[in-house]
């Protein structure tokens, strides 16, 4: 899914370019005038926020993790209200041809009871898109990416397929790099989080040889007076996203749900060679020889020599060191 494309277009600005399809993400607060909206034929999907975190306790009786029960029912109001806009979102996205899909915000906390909550909320269809958001690697402010790990792997288990990576440069640069431990987040098709006209040299990245979906726009590089792409309909606060293709493929890619090939893994550098030992020298070496030019009575060095307490003429030879043999070779000849 969303293999490399043959044309580097997708790496600098492709919103500016007409084929390219355009996605739209929101959330809760951010308006959107649909009638207005569409009017803009490059957009081919949106993608709405499900769940946040761990599932509240809307029960307001009892023990409720310590909320006061004003703060339960305003709780449950938010949330109620939040779900019938997704649902009422939902429908009016796919009734007017666009692709859906959606996403849960992740948090600290057991990754299976997040995972549920997501799939109890957004009830997915088959043919609509699931994406797990983890905005950091600060697992104090979001889900751990060991968690991560787990909540995707308990979606593949529940519908078969898996959901979408979003997250940002810093985050997905960690993951790639360490993909030994992120076997399946690292394979995830990735929704790029990025605020920059270009992203040439980025990619590849680990197993990506490029971004599913590329988050160009949004409240952070976008105002009145400047934005990389305006969307009729809404304000400068909601997110704008490009597919590296056309509508008619990001039609068929967009479900699959299906893991990224897995590349090996960088070979592990070659053991250092040992550093042959230096061979210690002896002390230089002292050749005894017989005055009468007979054969060598010893050799030994000029420390052993001194420890026998022997002189040369005792011994009835001659001390040389080789240094001395070697000037006096031609006299020992002679001899």
């Amino acid at each position: 899914m969303f293999l490399p494309q043959t044309a580097r277009a997708v790496d600098q600005e492709p919103w500016k370019k007409p084929e390219p399809a355009l996605v739209i993400d929101a959330y809760e607060l951010n308006i959107v005038d649909w009638q207005e909206m569409l009017k803009n034929k490059r957009i081919a999907g949106f993608v709405s926020k499900a769940s946040d975190g761990m599932p509240e306790s809307f029960s307001c009786t009892g023990d409720h993790k310590g909320d006061s029960f004003a703060h339960c029912k305003t709780m449950w109001r938010k949330y109620a209200v939040s779900r019938e806009l997704y649902q009422t979102r939902r429908m009016v996205a796919r009734a007017s041809g666009l692709l859906w899909g959606a996403y849960h915000l992740a948090r600290p906390g057991n990754p299976i009871e997040q995972a549920n909550h997501f799939l109890d909320y957004a009830e997915p269809a088959a043919d609509e898109l699931m994406v797990l958001d983890i905005e950091g690697i600060d697992p104090e402010n979001f889900m751990s990416l060991a968690d991560g790990e787990i909540f995707a792997q308990h979606i593949k288990t529940r519908t078969g397929r898996y959901p979408m990576l979003y997250t940002n440069h810093t985050t997905a640069r960690h993951i790639a790099e360490n993909r030994a431990l992120y076997p399946i987040l690292s394979r995830l098709p990735l929704w790029y989080a990025r605020y920059k006209p270009g992203i040439r040299d980025v990619f590849p990245m680990g197993n990506w040889d490029s971004y599913a979906l590329w988050q160009f726009s949004s409240g952070a590089n976008c105002n009145k007076r400047r934005c990389p792409y305006r969307i009729g309909g809404t304000l400068p606060d909601i997110d704008v996203n490009v597919a590296p293709m056309d509508a008619a493929r990001l039609k068929v890619e967009w479900a699959k749900g299906a893991l990224l090939p897995e590349k090996p893994l960088p070979s592990d550098p070659a053991p250092a060679q040992p550093v042959p030992a230096i061979p210690t020298l002896d002390p230089p070496v002292v050749t005894l020889v017989a005055a009468n030019g007979a054969r060598p009575v010893c050799i030994g060095t000029r420390a052993a020599l001194s420890q026998a307490a022997l002189s040369p003429a005792e011994l009835g030879v001659d001390g040389m060191t080789t240094s001395s043999i070697a000037t006096r070779g031609p006299r020992i000849a002679s001899r």
